[in-house]
């Protein structure tokens, strides 16, 4: 078995576990609307992996990360610094959609985080870029980290080091894209702190 499919295979277990998985605190929400659940996207050898919040009704309805306006939004800063959205990793730290598009609960964030931790092991990225302040916050606190406790306002776009299971990585917490389509001001800081990225590619 190659390397490439057991990381598949790995992939697979997380979204067959997800999908049965009774004791989600939005197992009945998905089930009773017909929603997938979104497990995430793209290269499972990716040097950055984006870790978003929870799925939007379009991302549930197709069962695909960041596929809607602020997904939009999302392809944009990536051609900004010449990179395709399929030489990336996209998914959220939880894994269904919250009723109303509310954020997530504390009790969502860790039912499903167990399922993240995993994919980030799996993939094994050089950089993690969070998009919003729930995943930057987990991430933050499970590795640690000297800044866990600070703002997105005073971290956004600042690389930092975590030590993760197999060595020592870079990141960098980022505003959400789908604030940016409320406030052309962070479009502006979104696409400037992309810019971090670009040696990553």
């Amino acid at each position: 078995m190659t390397k490439e499919k057991s990381k598949i295979d790995l992939m697979r277990e997380i979204r067959t576990e997800v999908a049965e998985a009774k004791d989600s605190p939005l197992y009945e929400y998905r089930t009773e609307n017909n929603y997938f659940p979104v497990i995430g996207q793209g290269s499972h050898n990716a040097n950055i992996m984006f870790i978003g919040e929870a799925p939007g009704k379009n991302e549930a309805e197709k069962g695909i990360p960041f596929c809607g306006a602020a997904g939009k939004f999302l392809d944009a800063l990536l051609e900004s610094i010449n990179l395709d959205r399929e030489a990336v990793y996209v998914t959220n730290i939880v894994k269904d959609r919250p009723p109303g598009n509310r954020d997530p609960l504390p009790q969502e964030i860790e039912f499903y985080s167990s399922f993240l931790d995993r994919q980030i092991d799996i993939i094994q990225p050089r950089v993690i870029a969070t998009l919003g302040r729930f995943s930057m916050t987990y991430l933050l606190n499970k590795f640690d980290h000297g800044m866990k406790g600070g703002s997105i306002s005073e971290l956004h776009g600042k690389e930092l080091n975590i030590e993760t299971s197999y060595g020592s990585i870079s990141f960098l917490p980022l505003y959400h894209p789908a604030a940016a389509l409320y406030n052309g001001s962070m479009r502006d800081t979104l696409l400037e702190d992309f810019k971090i990225l670009k040696k990553y590619t």
